[in-house]
């Protein structure tokens, strides 16, 4: 072999190696992130040091459970796709203040108080008199409802949507009163202020029940709360608040899904 063929073997290896490195970090970086529900990519609890794969599926059930009870409502924000119909599709639009959104093939259609499932089979349905075995999504863009978040020692963590005025003890109780190990005397409410700083509230329920507490105590919620309820040591409030899906719980509750 002359020196011209040595030399452009030994580059096509150096090209090669370059290529297996470059595709080995990008390998290690997408399985270090994750989509939320916002879009936002963030760093997969799985990938941190330490932490415990069940902690990302606590958040992944949190959001699904959220999306499949969801009712929708005005100022939610939704997309509507007829597979192979582009002029019957919607990429995004809001629900009016009257609980309807307007589609180009059926006009005005009443959609408050659906889930997406239930929307769905309606459109369906509904599409079927005008199109041939139509194949309908509907996803959920932006929740524009009042949310607050429930997370700890409760029987059912989750996201709540404040139909109406909530305080810390109608919170726990919407989510299934505390579990055995709840510990009734630590619970934080941690609030986003404007400026984008965070307040830490801490209520004492055990005296609020024992009536040995001021009704103030009893802290009325914004939008926007998060409800930490102390446990056993793997779910004490820092712990929760150190796990990776929770900022984007916080970003999902605080900003409305987007």
């Amino acid at each position: 072999m002359n020196y011209p063929e040595r030399f452009g073997l030994a580059a096509a290896l150096m090209v090669l190696a370059c290529a297996l490195q470059g595709y080995q970090v990008f390998a290690r970086t997408s399985s270090a992130t994750t989509q939320n529900p916002s879009g936002a990519r963030v760093n997969s609890p799985a990938s941190a040091a330490g932490q415990d794969p069940g902690d990302d599926r606590l958040f992944k059930d949190i959001y699904q459970e959220f999306y499949d009870t969801y009712r929708l409502g005005p100022t939610d924000e939704i997309a509507i796709r007829v597979i192979g119909q582009p002029d019957y599709s919607l990429e995004r639009v809001k629900v009016s203040p009257t609980g309807s959104v307007y589609h180009p093939l059926l006009g005005d259609v009443g959609v408050a108080g659906l889930t997406v499932s239930q929307l769905i089979d309606r459109l369906t349905k509904d599409l079927s008199e005008y199109l041939i075995n139509p194949k309908v999504s509907v996803a959920l863009i932006e929740a524009g409802s009042a949310k607050i978040g429930v997370l700890g020692d409760v029987v059912h963590p989750g996201i709540l949507v404040m139909s109406r005025p909530m305080n810390v003890l109608d919170a726990i109780a919407a989510s299934g009163g505390f579990t055995d190990t709840g510990s009734k005397s630590g619970v934080t409410v941690l609030r986003q202020m404007r400026d984008g700083s965070a307040q830490t509230l801490k209520v004492n329920v055990k005296l609020i029940l024992e009536a040995k507490a001021g009704p103030e105590e009893n802290i009325a919620l914004q939008a926007g709360d998060i409800v930490l309820i102390n446990g056993n040591a793997k779910k004490k409030v820092n712990t929760v608040l150190s796990l990776a899906g929770f900022g984007s719980l916080l970003s999902f509750i605080t900003r409305g899904g987007r």
